[in-house]
């Protein structure tokens, strides 16, 4: 019998060692928590993805499409930049201070086909133009309203040290923004270039994806794409997409040939 009380009286011993192991020193302050609630996170910034639109042909069997591409970072695609010059098709592109810096020589093709090509401002380091700090797809926000006036004069000042004429449209990093960002920008002088067509994903989608996505285009799309990664597989689909549409015959505008109409007072 005294084997069956053994095991109980060893295992309250044991307990009661573990609680005094965790019990604070006698002479250690005794802190009591506040009974308050969880803390509530701050809302973020509304932030919107505008649209653009272009004015239709209104032509039965004949589209107008306005082609858009961003020069992010990184080397000009010349799967795309090959096709856009052999076949004469005008396209808006959308150039960073950071791009401009490694490519002179897509920029040279840029500037020797005027009746081409309309440069536009895709901002001086990427950075997307929302004034609150936010994270966006991984990318830190510029976080204030005189780092957003950074990231867009910045980017024009750029364009304009390298031979370009003073731009006129604004495109941000992500393609997002607050609303007392769009205001700040609009304020600027500048109409901000939203789209209605998502070609590329980013440049992150396959090409077969990205070849149906764009070729499906409408009267007054406005196509968004990106000319600055030759190692992706979606390059290979812009460049089928526009051969594509021209086949349909398609007529492709620069965004200053045709009247818009953008969203979230973005040209308005």
């Amino acid at each position: 019998m005294n084997r069956i009380f053994l095991a109980p009286a060893l295992l309250i011993a044991s307990v009661s060692v573990a609680a005094a192991a965790a019990l604070p020193p006698q002479d250690a302050p005794i802190v009591t928590a506040p009974l308050t609630q969880a803390p509530t996170m701050a809302p973020g910034p509304k932030l919107v993805e505008p649209h653009l639109r272009i004015a239709r042909s209104g032509v039965k069997g004949h589209a107008r499409v306005a082609l858009t591409f961003d020069a992010c970072m990184g080397k000009a695609d010349d799967r795309i930049l090959s096709v856009l010059v052999r076949e004469r098709i005008p396209a808006t592109i959308f150039v960073t201070a950071r791009w401009l810096k490694h490519n002179p020589q897509a920029l040279q093709v840029f500037l020797q086909n005027p009746d081409l090509f309309e440069l536009e401002n895709h901002g001086q380091n990427h950075i997307p133009a929302v004034d609150t700090p936010v994270s966006i797809y991984g990318i830190a926000s510029a976080g204030s309203p005189e780092a957003v006036r950074q990231e867009v004069q910045g980017g024009a000042d750029a364009m304009v040290a390298a031979g370009i004429a003073s731009p006129h449209w604004f495109r941000g990093s992500t393609a997002k923004y607050d609303l007392s960002a769009i205001a700040e920008i609009r304020e600027m002088g500048y109409r901000i270039a939203g789209y209605s067509v998502n070609g590329d994903g980013g440049s992150l989608l396959g090409a077969a994806v990205t070849e149906k996505r764009i070729a499906a285009a409408k009267d007054g799309d406005v196509v968004i794409s990106h000319i600055n990664q030759p190692t992706h597989a979606a390059g290979e689909g812009v460049a089928k997409a526009v051969l594509d549409l021209k086949a349909k015959g398609v007529e492709f505008v620069r965004l200053q040939d045709v009247d818009d109409t953008g969203d979230d007072q973005t040209t308005q």
